[in-house]
């Protein structure tokens, strides 16, 4: 099935929500999240779009036109108003917005105007990304994050974006998932990864005559991760000078971390995980977004294989959407504010798997509610199937897939399941 600019998809296909379901509570946001860089393609001034482009390369395969969101944003709008969602979380692109250092593109901010004009115009709230994983060219040839004023630059970025755009914004989180770098040395086969994102960094270093090339997601940790630390809170506070109401908010990977038989071995991966972000989330945060995708078996040794016969799914984890309870609970103990799920996802190639692994990541945020944890959202990771990273376009997280060549959206009965279940507004 097509969807047209502006055009309802049918419902008729779609599983009902589950009669026992109870009212979301009052205000409770239903939406998708995408990434700039993941939707709008030919991001060319971007730190990824370097190493997409030289040998040795991580990714599989360019990003290129991606979804080319970049022009066809009130399509994704239209789409996600008519499934019946209240909210969209998307990015603002540093790269094209500062594509020089010092200079904002007035244009580029225009258009990012409209987008947010657009989304409030389709009855949708905006959740806006700042930073998610990518930075503009001329940022990583000057060493990224690892460079003593890197905060200063990023705040003076955000402090901009929301001068201009601010007005516009429902919420805005700085970083996507903040820790990601921890995230990359707790993950399985982390030796070979460190080998290729070596590789592949002094590539980009060699072509752009820079010994600092620095790309976010494989910086020195102990070096990049307290300097964004004190990004998040520079910008934070850039923010609130500009716009005090405006909330602003931290989002972590928040994988679920188990330990059969060793549970003392989950606090210690947790904060491998986690690091100092607990803290700065605390203070320096007006709620926390959780990003929930997976477990991982935790053992002396490290993240274990899942279980012998677990469900996989075709991003190579297990497939276990009770992780989201599970890390909403962490979250709620562990920092203490308003909590938002951001990001909750699957790659399958079976849309009923999709529709089953959504049915069940509600059922934790329900039993989450029921204990009294103030939850305030569910959007679902993404909207569009589209550019991931290293894997290319082959690991399909859409609820609607997206043709390579035309840029045809095409709901799939996920899209029409989780549509269905937000106009009902039932959790």
């Amino acid at each position: 099935m097509s969807l047209a600019a502006g055009a309802a998809p049918s419902v008729a296909a779609a599983t009902p929500p589950r009669a026992e379901r109870k009212p979301a509570p009052p205000g409770f946001l239903w939406g998708t999240a995408i990434s700039a860089y993941q939707s709008e393609g030919n991001n060319t001034n971007s730190d990824a779009w370097l190493m997409e482009n030289l040998k040795p390369s991580m990714f599989r395969e360019r990003s290129g036109d991606a979804c080319d969101s970049y022009h066809r944003f009130d399509e994704d709008f239209a789409l996600a108003q008519a499934l019946g969602f209240n909210c969209h979380r998307f990015g603002v692109e540093w790269a094209r917005i500062e594509p020089s250092e010092g200079h904002f593109s007035n244009a580029v901010l225009d258009h990012y105007a409209r987008m947010l004009d657009a989304c409030q115009a389709r009855g949708l709230k905006p959740i806006i990304t700042l930073n998610h994983f990518t930075t503009p060219l001329w940022f990583a040839q000057r060493g990224g994050f690892e460079v003593e004023d890197s905060p200063d630059l990023f705040a003076r970025f955000c402090r901009k974006v929301v001068e201009r755009l601010g007005d516009r914004m429902h919420m805005v989180t700085t970083f996507n998932e903040a820790n990601i770098r921890l995230l990359v040395d707790i993950m399985p086969g982390i030796a070979a990864g460190r080998r290729a994102a070596d590789a592949a960094i002094a590539a980009a270093a060699r072509a752009t005559d820079s010994p600092r090339f620095s790309r976010l997601a494989f910086a020195d940790a102990a070096v990049a991760t307290p300097l964004m630390q004190e990004a998040h809170r520079r910008a934070y506070d850039a923010i609130k000078a500009v716009k005090p109401d405006l909330p602003v908010g931290v989002t972590l990977t928040t994988q679920d971390i188990q330990s059969p038989g060793r549970p003392d071995l989950v606090e210690t991966y947790q904060r491998r995980l986690y690091g100092d972000w607990v803290e700065v989330a605390r203070t320096h945060a007006d709620f926390f977004g959780v990003q929930t995708y997976t477990r991982f078996i935790v053992g002396e040794d490290g993240v274990q294989a899942p279980p012998a016969g677990a469900e996989m799914t075709m991003a190579g984890y297990e497939f276990y959407p009770q992780a989201l309870a599970n890390t909403i609970r962490w979250a709620h103990a562990a920092v203490g504010k308003p909590i938002y799920v951001t990001e909750s996802g699957v790659a399958v190639q079976d849309d009923a798997g999709r529709i089953a692994f959504i049915e069940a990541a509600l059922d934790g945020v329900r039993e989450c509610l029921d204990e009294g944890i103030p939850v305030h959202s569910y959007l679902y990771w993404s909207l569009l199937d589209n550019f991931e990273w290293t894997s290319g376009y082959g690991v399909p997280f859409g609820l609607t897939a997206v043709d390579r060549e035309t840029f045809v959206r095409s709901p799939r009965p996920s899209a029409l399941h989780l549509g269905r279940v937000a106009k009902a507004n039932r959790i």
